[in-house]
C-alpha cells in the first residue's frame, strides 16, 4: 500500500449563489425621492397627515442611507444642488416648509413634524443636524422669506431640544459673516427662540456646546466690539441677548486676568511687577477676605 498523499478532489464549475443582503444595493436618491414626493403630495396641506406617512414610510424606505434627501425635500420641496438651489432633473413638491406661510403657527406645526419623525427614528437625529448646519451655509441661495421660515423652524426646534445650539456654527461662515447675512439670521432664530423659552434656558444651551463665546463672530473682525454687538442686537429688540453677550465679554476678560496674575505669581515675579489690577479682580472673583479674622 502506498505511503502517497493522493489529491483531494476539487470541484470545477461550481456556482455559489450570493446572498441578498451580501449584495451591495446601488445608491439611488432619484427612486427614493420620488416616493418621498408622491407621498407628500397625497397628504397635501394637512401636516398630520404628512406625519403619518412619514412614519409609515420608515418601515419600508431607507431613511438611514438616504436622511439628506429626505430632508432636503421637506425644507426645499426637492434634493439641494450645492448653493442651495434645487435639482431640476426630478420632481418636487409644493408641500415642504419653503413654500408653506410665513407665520408662527405654521411653523410651529412644521416643528412639530420633524420633533415627531425624529423621536420616532432616533438615528435620524445626527443626520437632522448635518442637514440644518448645511442649510445654513446655503442661506445665500434662499430668498428672504425662505430664511424667514428657516430661521424661525430653527428657533423652534433649538426651545424643544430637537437640535444642538452646535448647529449655529455654520453662521461663522466668513461669507455669510461678511455680507451680514449671519447676525440678520441670528435675530429671527433669537427672537424665535426667545418667544419659546426664557434667556436662561437659551444661555444655558449656547453654553453647554460652548457658543455662549462666540456670538461676536456673527459680525466681522472690524465691527466684532462689544458696543456694536449690544447696539445691533438691542436696536433689534433683544436686549437680552446684549446683556447676555457683554455679561460674557465681561467674565471673559476677567478670567484672561487671572490667569496673567497666576502666571506672573508662578514665575515668582516681585509684587511691585504684579498687574495691580489683576490682583484685585483675583480677589473679587475669588472673594478673599482683605480684613483680619476676629481674634477668639
Amino acid at each position: 500500500m502506498s505511503n502517497q498523499r493522493q489529491p483531494k478532489p476539487t470541484l470545477t464549475g461550481q456556482r455559489f449563489k450570493t446572498r441578498k443582503r451580501d449584495e451591495k444595493e446601488k445608491f439611488d436618491p432619484s427612486q427614493f425621492q420620488e416616493s418621498i414626493v408622491q407621498g407628500l403630495n397625497d397628504s397635501g396641506t394637512d401636516l398630520e397627515a404628512v406625519a403619518k406617512f412619514l412614519d409609515a414610510s420608515g418601515a419600508k424606505l431607507d431613511y438611514r442611507r438616504y436622511a439628506e434627501t429626505l430632508f432636503d425635500i421637506l425644507v426645499a420641496g426637492g434634493m439641494l444642488a450645492p448653493g442651495g438651489t434645487l435639482s431640476d432633473d426630478m420632481t418636487c413638491t409644493e408641500f415642504c416648509l419653503f413654500k408653506a406661510q410665513e407665520d408662527m403657527e405654521t411653523m410651529l406645526a412644521y416643528a412639530q413634524v420633524f420633533h415627531k419623525l425624529i423621536r420616532r427614528y432616533k438615528y435620524l437625529e445626527k443626520g437632522f443636524e448635518e442637514e440644518i448646519k448645511k442649510l445654513l451655509l446655503f442661506l445665500k441661495g434662499f430668498t428672504e422669506s425662505e430664511r424667514n421660515k428657516l430661521a424661525m423652524l430653527t428657533g423652534i426646534l433649538l426651545a424643544n431640544g430637537s437640535i444642538s445650539a452646535s448647529i449655529l456654527s455654520s453662521l461663522f461662515n466668513e461669507n455669510l459673516v461678511k455680507e451680514g447675512v449671519s447676525a440678520c439670521f441670528a435675530v429671527k432664530v433669537f427672537k424665535t427662540w426667545l418667544a419659546e423659552k426664557d434667556i436662561n434656558s437659551v444661555a444655558g444651551s449656547l453654553r453647554k456646546v460652548g457658543m455662549d463665546n462666540r456670538l461676536m463672530e456673527l459680525f466681522p473682525a472690524n465691527k466684532r466690539s462689544c458696543e456694536h454687538f449690544s447696539k445691533y442686537f438691542t436696536d433689534a429688540g433683544l436686549k437680552e441677548i446684549s446683556d447676555f453677550a457683554r455679561n460674557q465679554q465681561s467674565i471673559g476678560a476677567r478670567k484672561e486676568l487671572q490667569k496673567e496674575l497666576q502666571d506672573q505669581m508662578a514665575r515668582g515675579d516681585p509684587l511691585k511687577d504684579v498687574s495691580p489690577h489683576s490682583f484685585v479682580e483675583l480677589i473679587k472673583t475669588r472673594k478673599v477676605q482683605t480684613r483680619p479674622e476676629p481674634m477668639v
